[in-house]
């Protein structure tokens, strides 16, 4: 599964915005030359973002974005679809149940990747910029079963 920039910068930016808003609006290009990130490229991404409700803009001198809501309250997963990245690991479109094979059924693996976009959807709608600010993430990921040595691998985010 690969996330794009746009999901990954998003929230990289929202996480950064959410660290240095404390009572004055946090520019852009603070959050750009912080996280590295072009800035017309944070623009576009803000945009979506405001769209969403997830940042309000403060215009003037000063002026720039904080959040709309409290990051104990913004889910990444918030975030990313925001910016219209979608969280799923299957080559299908969302056609209303059709597959993604040439005759329109599913491939043999279908269920597989979309319950794992599903799992994926979850976790990150339990995950909260606070959480991420906090490092409290790994816990959540102590659940999962550990494998022998030598089995597995690791899936990148690209």
């Amino acid at each position: 599964m690969k996330l794009s920039t746009k999901g990954r910068y998003a929230v990289m930016a929202m996480v950064d915005l959410s660290r240095h808003a404390q009572n004055k609006p946090v520019s852009l290009s603070d959050i750009a030359s912080r996280q590295e990130i072009s800035l017309s490229y944070l623009e576009q991404l803000f945009a979506r973002l405001r769209r969403a409700g997830l940042v309000k803009s403060v215009r003037g001198p000063g002026g720039g974005y904080r959040l709309a809501r409290g990051a104990d309250e913004i889910r990444v997963s918030e975030i990313i679809l925001a910016v219209d990245e979608p969280i799923t690991a299957t080559r299908c479109a969302d056609l209303g149940g059709v597959g993604c094979r040439t005759d329109r059924s599913k491939c043999l693996t279908h269920d597989l990747w979309e319950e794992l976009g599903n799992q994926i959807h979850l976790f990150l709608s339990s995950v909260t910029l606070q959480d991420v600010l906090d490092r409290k993430i790994g816990p959540r990921l102590e659940l999962a079963p550990v494998l022998p040595a030598g089995v597995g691998g690791s899936m990148a985010v690209s």
